[in-house]
């Protein structure tokens, strides 16, 4: 009996001890579950196994592609990815909406014949898990017996900005016996390509030999040119293909000619007028019968219209005659009783006046009068400043003119009477405090000229986007100095001013001119305070 129950005991021992090593075995079974990572992640794009018809048919003649894939995919941004060359009228149908492994483009559109066809699909074809993008794959046919396998290199930059536009479509016009300056504006070029989000150089491929206009257009995506809209750049010679030559495309935004839009009334004497083109030196005439009524125009800020402001007159309407270069129109306007405007007067500086800056006032009514014995600027021992002043009418800016010294204040005042705006209501007294930073909060900057082509030139510091913070005119110097500059990171470039008018100029198609040319300093200049930088700066 004794033996019986060692033997039954030593099995419970046993029996124990086994139980506990499962046990063990479990929480390490658990721990080791929570660890688990699924592998590496997917960053394989897609691959294209088979396509009907095959990739790089020819005497194709079928309405419908099928690509089958290895993995499920899904097409992202189509619109905007998808460049079909030459294009289709209407956009061709990819289905299905949801991921599978086969896409089916469905054609809409009666193909030409004899004509090589180009489905460039960007970035748009994904696999399902990841969104790893099959970059750049390209389904080609030719409606007739063979490919066209010629190709043209082009460089895309902004005649103006640093920066260039996203998604330029890059265009090439067949010219034939039915081509003519008009076609871009009506047609939809032979080939075509687009920059997409990011590429800077671009190839259209697949061209058949002959004669073509190179253009490049940021429109809204009828691939035909609107002046109004878009941007174009082109090549002013026609390119012979074939040809490996990098041809480079320049971006400007045609000057439109001055044209006005019907004017409305939008306070008691004042009316808006849209425009297109430049309206400075506009000629308004208002009439109430054939009298002839006062007015003026001036520029609202920030939008394409200017304010037309007239004496005050009851009637039920009133006759505006504009007249700009070519454009001659008369409109009828209706007048309502409403609010007047009243005269407020602003400085456009509060605080630190810069060095570099001229101090203005800013009107909300045009001004026509100024006495400047009642305007006087002292400094802050009290002691006369000498000045004179500048009116910009069309603005509606006053400027002052003074030297200004450094750690200086200024007291600028104006007595009831030294403005009168147009409907003969003088200011209020004003009185404007402003003061002046030590010259070291400042930088210097002088820019040596090397290699310059010709002159004059116009040196501006702008930026990173793009905002003109100086500028300088040179007729014949080849050093520029800019002083009192804030502290910045600026961007330099030079202009070269063809027409002398001090201002950049842009191009036109149809008079087959490009813009000005502007060259750009390749590295930002850091001018900090208290420092002189010296920056040569070779044109070549």
């Amino acid at each position: 009996m004794l033996f019986c129950a060692l033997k039954i005991s030593d099995m419970r021992k046993n029996h124990l001890k086994y139980i506990f090593i499962l046990l063990i075995l479990m929480t390490i079974g658990c721990a080791k579950r929570g660890s688990i990572t699924g592998g590496d992640k997917d960053t394989i794009a897609p691959v294209l196994k088979a396509s009907f018809p095959k990739n790089m048919s020819v005497n194709f003649n079928g309405k419908e592609i099928k690509l089958i894939f290895d993995e499920y995919v899904k097409v992202k941004n189509a619109n905007k990815q998808l460049i079909v060359s030459p294009p289709l009228k209407n956009a061709p149908e990819i289905l299905p909406y949801t991921a599978s492994k086969t896409l089916t483009i469905k054609l809409k559109d009666t193909l030409l014949p004899n004509t090589t066809y180009s489905f460039n699909f960007g970035q748009s074809i994904e696999d399902y898990n990841e969104s790893n993008p099959l970059s750049q794959f390209k389904y080609v046919f030719s409606t007739g017996s063979y490919i066209d396998s010629l190709s043209l290199n082009i460089k895309v930059k902004d005649a103006l900005e640093k920066k260039v536009d996203a998604f330029v479509s890059v265009m090439l016009y067949e010219v034939n016996d039915k081509y003519n300056d008009s076609t871009i504006y009506k047609e939809v070029p032979r080939y075509i390509t687009n920059t997409l989000d990011s590429l800077k150089q671009v190839k259209i491929e697949n061209i058949k030999a002959g004669k073509y206009l190179l253009i490049a257009l940021k429109d809204n995506g009828n691939n035909k040119f609107n002046p109004k809209s878009d941007k174009i750049g082109f090549q002013k010679q026609y390119v012979t293909i074939p040809n490996d030559t990098v041809f480079e495309v320049e971006l400007f935004k045609e000057k439109l000619p001055f044209k006005a839009l019907k004017p409305s009334q939008i306070s008691g004497n004042k009316m808006i007028m849209g425009y297109e083109g430049n309206p400075k030196n506009v000629k308004l005439t208002i009439k109430n019968g054939v009298d002839i009524i006062p007015s003026l125009v001036t520029q609202m800020p920030k939008k394409d219209s200017v304010l037309v402001w007239f004496k005050p007159i009851k009637v039920d309407s009133l006759k505006v005659s504009v007249q700009k270069d070519n454009f001659d129109k008369e409109f009828m306007v209706k007048i309502k009783t409403q609010k007047a405007d009243t005269l407020k007067i602003n400085p456009e500086f509060s605080g630190n006046l810069p060095l570099r800056e001229r101090f203005a006032l800013n009107s909300s009514i045009p001004l026509i009068k100024f006495d400047i014995a009642k305007m006087t600027i002292v400094n802050k021992d009290s002691v006369a400043v000498p000045f004179t002043t500048d009116y910009d009418e069309f603005e509606q800016k006053l400027f002052f003119n003074f030297n200004k010294e450094p750690l200086e204040k200024y007291k600028i005042s104006l007595m009831p009477g030294a403005l009168v705006d147009f409907y003969d209501t003088p200011n209020d007294t004003l009185i404007c405090r402003i003061a002046t930073k030590n010259s070291s909060d400042y930088g210097n900057l002088k820019v040596i000229l090397e290699n310059a082509k010709r002159f004059p030139v116009i040196v501006e510091l702008t930026d990173k986007n793009g905002k003109v913070l100086a500028t300088e005119y040179a007729e014949k110097n080849t050093q520029v100095e800019f002083l009192g500059l804030e502290p910045a990171l600026f961007t330099l470039r030079v202009i070269y001013d063809d027409n002398k008018n001090k201002i950049w100029d842009t191009g036109s198609f149809l008079g087959k001119r490009q813009s000005e040319e502007v060259i750009y300093f390749p590295k930002l200049i850091d001018v900090r305070t208290n420092w002189d930088v010296e920056q040569p700066f070779n044109l070549k």
